[in-house]
């Protein structure tokens, strides 16, 4: 489902609270273009999981295939600093 965001502005969360009665995520249209999804704080917390699932798979996988640095702290702060200023 597709709101505006002036709806937003008029009516507030309330309009939010009874769409996710029925609903699992509100698109928030601006200006008539999407641009916003709002989720609420269990479906939330569903997709960061699922977001750092994958990110310890790439983890791990990058482990087995030996793709990746080991340096100090004062090395790796050093590259830290050097990719700022670039």
């Amino acid at each position: 489902m597709i709101i505006t965001a002036n709806e937003l502005k008029v009516k507030g969360v309330s309009l939010l609270d009874s769409m996710f009665e029925k609903l699992d995520e509100v698109l928030i249209s601006v200006r008539g273009k999407n641009k916003y999804v709002v989720v609420d704080i269990a479906r939330y917390e569903y997709l960061r999981e699922c977001e750092l699932e994958q990110a310890y798979r790439e983890v791990k996988e990058d482990i087995q295939n030996g793709d990746y640095d080991t340096m100090s702290v004062e090395e790796h702060m050093k590259e830290l600093k050097n990719a700022l200023s670039d």
